[in-house]
């Protein structure tokens, strides 16, 4: 994991799930995904979507930009169960979820929306030569 994800989640930790810095103010959840080949527990801290306080929280495997899914994408395809841990800026709590790739339509609307809040969204999309980025759906479940 980069220094620079260990401050965020660091950050995250302290502060109640708000972390400050480049995060500010922006909806953050901690993504606690198991590793596809070495079933260890990575933990990635990640913007999120969420419509309601019921829906699902989406997230986004832009990497950036980059050419290719960054490897929590591929850790959430092949083990879907896992936590996330959302805060309020008082208290943190670990939630059981499951991973769905959104498709078609739904993606690009969802998308859309994350890029019209956050413009950066929009400037990943142009700069990646990925056919388009996942949008994943995270989706409580029971523990």
């Amino acid at each position: 994991m980069s220094n620079f994800n260990d401050q965020v989640i660091a950050d995250f930790n302290a502060n109640g799930g708000q972390p400050g810095g480049y995060f500010e103010g922006k909806p953050v959840l901690l993504l606690h995904a198991i590793g596809a080949k070495s079933g260890v527990e990575r933990t990635q801290p990640l913007m999120y979507l969420r419509e309601n306080d019921t829906g699902p929280w989406y997230v986004f495997a832009s990497y950036g930009g980059a050419p290719n899914n960054p490897a929590w994408y591929h850790n959430v395809l092949a083990h879907p169960d896992f936590d996330i841990s959302v805060g309020d800026g008082k208290t943190i709590s670990r939630l059981p979820v499951r991973a769905s790739v959104v498709d078609g339509e739904d993606r690009d609307t969802i998308y859309a929306r994350m890029a019209s809040l956050f413009p950066q969204f929009a400037d990943y999309e142009k700069k990646t030569t990925r056919e388009a980025i996942p949008v994943i759906a995270l989706t409580p479940r029971a523990a």
